[in-house]
């Protein structure tokens, strides 16, 4: 059988406190129908709650037995996951 296609959620360029709301409804209803690919291209600035949320659905996608991926992440979100000290947390979720 083959793999179920991925769901894609892509994070918009600030992903803060006001955005928070809205990106946990995608990856709430994302993670609960299969795997997911996160797109991480477009951020600019990415708040520490955010960089938790993203893990958090991580292991929600992971207990379901669905895979998560965060692709194509910007630089500034990867300055932002290593300068809060995350890098082994994101280390199986990054990917492209």
């Amino acid at each position: 059988m083959a793999e179920p296609r991925s769901k894609l959620v892509a994070l918009p360029a600030i992903v803060d406190l006001d955005a928070l709301d809205a990106v946990r409804d995608k990856l709430l209803d994302a993670v609960e129908a299969g795997p997911v690919a996160i797109s991480g291209k477009a951020v600019e600035r990415v708040s520490t709650n955010a960089l938790i949320m993203l893990i958090s659905a991580a292991e929600t996608a992971r207990r379901s037995n669905f895979a998560c991926r965060l692709t194509d992440a910007s630089e500034p979100l990867l300055a932002a996951i290593e300068r809060l000290g995350f890098s082994d947390k994101f280390a199986g979720l990054l990917r492209g």
